[in-house]
């Protein structure tokens, strides 16, 4: 009877280590994914960094250029509670003067035909978002609805949390994805700042029109792990994330 006990007892120690040890085992062999980077310069001479996310290049910093790629000077607002609403065709910045979230830019400026984008890449359709989304995990029956959407592919993509966004009880950025979305907020119709403003959220423009006074954007907010995506007047002020062209 013991030594059927000992065998027992035996049996489940081994039983007892290979449930411990093999998942530790497996976890070691698999690969780590490996986050392709590279660089695009635009026209003012501005570096960006840039990450291979699925099949897509997308920039890994927000726009902040200043004239089209003709050359042509993009009008500027210094202040958007002066002139912002006036200005038909207008790039503006509003941060800390250092210039670390990027221009905010009205749709004029995103569809004007002298264009924004560096040689090579361009402003991002709604549906190129939508890969991106769903190469992050969001399912194809949520990725066409507007509002909040998705589960955490908000936190995949906004740069590592306590970098860049105010912190927020649970909800924890891990940028997995290597897009660093920056919180740099956004000019409404009337020239204010958003609130609660820079570090909070940020809004990307994207270029398909919804209709002749609307497009397509998609936002994020410090208290969400969602993605939100909804239409906005076109003379509304958003950051720009620059995609590459196909080949």
């Amino acid at each position: 009877m013991f030594k059927k006990y000992d065998v027992l007892k035996s049996f489940l120690a081994v039983l007892f280590l290979l449930v411990i040890l093999l998942p530790a085992c497996k976890e070691e062999d698999e690969p780590v994914p490996v986050i392709e980077t590279g660089k695009v310069t635009d026209i003012d001479g501005n570096e960006y960094k840039t990450v291979k996310i699925g099949n897509q290049w997308w920039m890994a910093e927000n726009l902040k250029v200043s004239k089209y790629n003709n050359g042509t000077p993009i009008p500027f607002v210094q202040d958007p509670n002066f002139g912002w609403a006036t200005v038909q065709d207008a790039c503006c910045l509003y941060n800390n003067s250092s210039n670390s979230t990027g221009y905010l830019y009205n749709f004029e400026a995103v569809t004007n035909t002298s264009k924004l984008a560096p040689e090579g890449w361009h402003i991002p359709t709604d549906s190129e978002w939508k890969q991106l989304e769903l190469h992050l995990g969001m399912s194809g029956s949520e990725v066409d609805f507007t509002g909040w959407r998705g589960s955490n592919e908000g936190e995949k993509l906004k740069m590592e949390a306590n970098s860049g966004w105010a912190f927020y009880e649970n909800v924890w950025a891990t940028n997995e994805s290597g897009f660093s979305a920056e919180a740099g907020s956004c000019i409404v119709f009337n020239g204010k700042l958003g609130n609660p403003g820079i570090q909070y959220n940020g809004f990307w423009w994207t270029s398909s029109e919804d209709s002749d006074t609307e497009a397509w954007y998609r936002h994020m907010d410090y208290k969400e792990r969602r993605i939100f995506r909804f239409h906005g007047q076109n003379n509304y002020g958003f950051s720009i994330r620059c995609v590459k062209d196909a080949n």
